[in-house]
C-alpha cells in the first residue's frame, strides 16, 4: 500500500504541477493579448485624433481662403471706379498667394494622414483654389472673360470645400 500511496501522491503532486504551469501560461497568453489590444487601441486613438487635428487645419484653411473669394466678389460690387476695383483685386490677389502656402502644407498634412477619399476631397480643393487664384490673376490682367470664370472657379471650390468636410467626417467615424 506505501508504494501505490507514493505513487498517487507523486501523480497528484506532478498533476497540481502541471495544472499549475497550464494555467500561467493561457494567464501570460491572455495579459499580452489584452496588452496588444490596448496598444492598438490607442494607436486607432492617436491616429485618429492626428486626422482630426489635420483636417481642422485644412478647413480653417480652406475657410479663410474662401472668404478672401468673398472679399473678391464684394470688390466688384461695392467698388464702381474701374483703378480702385483693378487695385483692391491686387491687394486680394497678394492676400490670395500668401494663403496658398499653408492651405497646401495643410493638404499634403491631410494627404499624409489619409486615407485616400479624404485625401483625394482635400487635394481638389488645393486644386481648385490654384485654379480660381489663376482667374484672378486673368481679371487682373484685363480678361474679359477672367470674371465668369473665375465666378464658376469660387462656385467649384467651395463645392471641393465641402466634399473634404463630408470626407473628413465619414474618415472621422470610420477610425
Amino acid at each position: 500500500m506505501g508504494d501505490s500511496a507514493m505513487w498517487v501522491a507523486a501523480f497528484t503532486g506532478g498533476t497540481a504541477v502541471l495544472a499549475s504551469w497550464v494555467t500561467n501560461l493561457g494567464n501570460v497568453r491572455a495579459a499580452r493579448v489584452q496588452a496588444e489590444a490596448s496598444v492598438q487601441a490607442q494607436h486607432r486613438g492617436r491616429v485618429r485624433e492626428l486626422r482630426r487635428a489635420a483636417y481642422l487645419e485644412l478647413m480653417q484653411r480652406a475657410h479663410e481662403t474662401a472668404e478672401l473669394y468673398w472679399k473678391v466678389s464684394d470688390a466688384f460690387f461695392q467698388i464702381p471706379d474701374p483703378q480702385q476695383q483693378l487695385a483692391r483685386l491686387e491687394e486680394l490677389r497678394i492676400e490670395l498667394r500668401e494663403a496658398y502656402a499653408p492651405l497646401m502644407h495643410s493638404v499634403r498634412v491631410v494627404v499624409l494622414e489619409g486615407p485616400a477619399a479624404s485625401a483625394d476631397a482635400a487635394q481638389a480643393v488645393q486644386d481648385a483654389a490654384l485654379k480660381a487664384n489663376q482667374y484672378l490673376w486673368h481679371i487682373s490682367r484685363g480678361d474679359t472673360d477672367a470674371r465668369d470664370r473665375f465666378d464658376a472657379a469660387e462656385a467649384a471650390y467651395r463645392q471641393c470645400q465641402a466634399r473634404f468636410v463630408e470626407r473628413a467626417r465619414a474618415a472621422t467615424e470610420a477610425s
